[in-house]
């Protein structure tokens, strides 16, 4: 009788660590240099609320990603320093 082979898991690390880990200096591709790294931020909104952002985004031709990325950048813009 032969003995089992290993075959290779449904998903693989590659040898080398350094291959996979995002370094923060990585130059990004397509996006402009702020855009390079995102962080994800969830909230709690009401299924009506969020029905009716969805409609807005889809009136507007553009994703609900878009729209609140471009709305939150508006209401907060980047400030000098430790400033408020």
């Amino acid at each position: 009788m032969t003995g089992r082979t290993r075959k290779p898991g449904f998903a693989s690390r590659p040898g080398n660590p350094d291959s996979w880990i995002r370094a923060a200096e990585t130059p990004p591709n397509s996006k402009a240099a702020g855009e390079a790294f995102t962080a994800r931020l969830t909230i709690d909104i009401t299924p009506a609320l969020r029905g009716r952002i969805k409609v807005a985004a889809f009136r507007r031709g553009i994703t609900v990603t878009d729209m609140l990325r471009d709305l939150l950048a508006r209401e907060f813009p980047p400030t000098d320093g430790d400033q408020p």
